[in-house]
């Protein structure tokens, strides 16, 4: 499994840009997928996430600016960020976690992008 995030760049502040994460692998469709984030200083944290279903969660610092979604045809997830701001800034990566059993031992593998680096300027 291989995730290759893009997309990053930089805007201004009020600005739109939108990150795709491709995944490689039989495993899309079923998984939900992740966009996190970590800035400068600062530890990792989930910004949205998509069910296999399409449900949506988003954390509070970016509900109504940023969108999720994803398109199982195409093994993709977007990340549709709006209306930024400079505390936006950090490098932004997509997730997937995949679990496996082995008798009665449950496996959380986790698969990360690259990251991609979002830069909003005031």
């Amino acid at each position: 499994v291989q995730l290759q995030a893009s997309g990053g760049g930089l805007v201004q502040a009020g600005g739109s840009l939108r990150l795709s994460c491709v995944v490689s692998g039989n495993i899309f469709s079923g998984n939900a997928m992740d966009w996190y984030r970590q800035a400068p200083g600062k530890e990792r944290e989930l910004v949205a996430t998509i069910t296999a279903g399409g449900s949506t969660n988003y954390a509070d610092s970016v509900k109504g600016r940023f969108t999720i979604a994803r398109d199982n045809a195409k093994n993709t997830v977007y990340l549709q960020m709006n209306s930024l701001k400079p505390e936006d800034t950090a490098v932004y990566y997509c997730h997937t976690k995949i679990v496996t059993r082995k008798g009665w031992t449950r496996y959380d593998n986790n698969y990360w992008g690259q990251g991609t680096l979002v830069t909003v300027s005031s």
